[in-house]
C-alpha cells in the first residue's frame, strides 16, 4: 500500500506520460495489454503475482490485485477497442473487503491511467498517461519503461 498522500487537491499528483513503438499491429498490442494470460506478464514490474479481475467493458469494475489478494478497485471509464483504454482508480482492495472512503484512498482516487494506440508508419505507438503521485514519481519512472518492454516483447514475438 502507498502511504502518506496528501489530498489531490493539493497537487501531490503528478502526470506522467511513457511511450514506446511496437512492431505490431494495434490489435495484437491491445490483446497483449488486455489479455487474460499476458496482463500479468508485463505487469510484473509492478508487482508479481499481478492479475486483473474485470470484463474490459465500459463501465465495468476493475480489480488490480496481487498474489496476495491486495490491490486496487478502479473502473473502465472509456473503451475504444484497439485505441484507447482509460481507467480511473476508486479505492484500495485487500483480501475481499473494498476501501473507497480512507484518507489515503481520498488522496489519490479519481487519479486517471489512459492508454492510446496509434498506428505510425505500420507500427503501433503505445502511449500511456497515468497521474502519479509525486512521492512516487521516481519508482514509476523506472518501473513504466520496463512495462512496456515486455509489452513490445510480447506484442512482436
Amino acid at each position: 500500500m502507498i502511504e502518506g498522500h496528501k489530498n489531490l487537491k493539493n497537487s501531490t499528483m503528478e502526470k506522467l506520460q511513457f511511450k514506446i513503438t511496437i512492431d505490431a499491429s494495434r490489435e495484437k498490442v491491445w490483446d497483449v495489454l488486455w489479455g487474460e494470460e499476458t496482463y500479468p506478464q508485463w505487469t510484473k514490474p509492478f508487482s508479481p503475482g499481478s492479475k486483473a479481475e474485470t470484463d474490459w467493458q465500459e463501465g465495468s469494475k476493475i480489480l488490480f490485485l496481487d498474489a496476495s489478494d491486495r490491490g486496487m478497485v478502479l473502473t473502465v471509464k472509456e473503451n475504444r477497442p484497439n485505441e484507447y483504454m482509460g481507467i480511473e482508480h476508486l479505492g484500495y482492495y485487500n483480501k475481499g473487503v473494498e476501501d473507497f472512503d480512507s484518507e489515503e484512498v481520498k488522496s489519490w482516487a479519481g487519479s486517471t491511467e489512459n492508454y492510446t494506440l496509434l498506428t505510425i508508419d505500420g507500427k503501433t505507438e503505445l502511449t500511456v498517461d497515468s497521474d502519479i503521485n509525486a512521492d512516487h514519481k521516481e519508482m514509476f519512472e523506472k518501473i513504466w519503461p520496463k512495462a512496456l518492454e515486455k509489452v513490445k516483447e510480447l506484442a512482436e514475438n
